[in-house]
């Protein structure tokens, strides 16, 4: 099973070292089988996954903006993690990741999952972190294109959308 824990990248801006995501939890998502049945809730490794897949995003293109379209970036470590409020099915999550630093070697990024809950105007952390990149190269072209797919649906919407 593979998870893509954004739906929408809102904004990617690596000359800033920022991003920002959403993340709508839908009772339909497959992990709500089983955690918990009768009362489901999001578990905080997928949060944080949903962090770092954002954070990742961000490190690598800032990583391409030196000339370097063909590298990974891979979780390596977290740090300073915490999960702050519970997420249950109907909540939105708003990710938003900050570069600390990044160089061909690594990335360090701080990430946090804030709660977005239809009529609240208050939006809580849910979570937060720092997480720790390695860069991986990737000399497939396959694999490359299939990244580029994913990145471009995040920012731009589903294929059958852009053609």
């Amino acid at each position: 099973m593979r998870f893509l824990l954004l739906d929408k990248i809102l904004t990617l801006d690596p000359a800033r070292g920022s991003a920002r995501g959403i993340k709508a939890v839908a009772l339909s998502d497959d992990v709500f089988g089983e955690h918990f049945p009768g009362s489901p809730v999001m578990p905080g490794t997928l949060m944080l996954e949903g962090m770092a897949q954002l954070a990742g995003v961000l490190a690598e293109a800032i990583v391409k903006q030196q000339g370097r379209t063909d590298l990974m970036a891979v979780l390596s470590m977290v740090d300073r993690g915490r999960f702050r409020q519970v997420v249950k099915p109907g909540d939105r999550l708003i990710y938003e990741a900050e570069s600390i630093s990044v160089s061909e070697d690594g990335a360090r990024m701080k990430a946090v999952a804030l709660l977005d809950r239809a009529g609240e105007a208050e939006q809580p952390k849910a979570a937060e972190a720092e997480l720790t990149f390695v860069f991986a190269e990737i000399a497939s072209e396959r694999m490359l294109q299939l990244r580029e797919d994913v990145l471009n649906t995040w920012l731009l919407g589903a294929i059958e959308e852009r053609k």
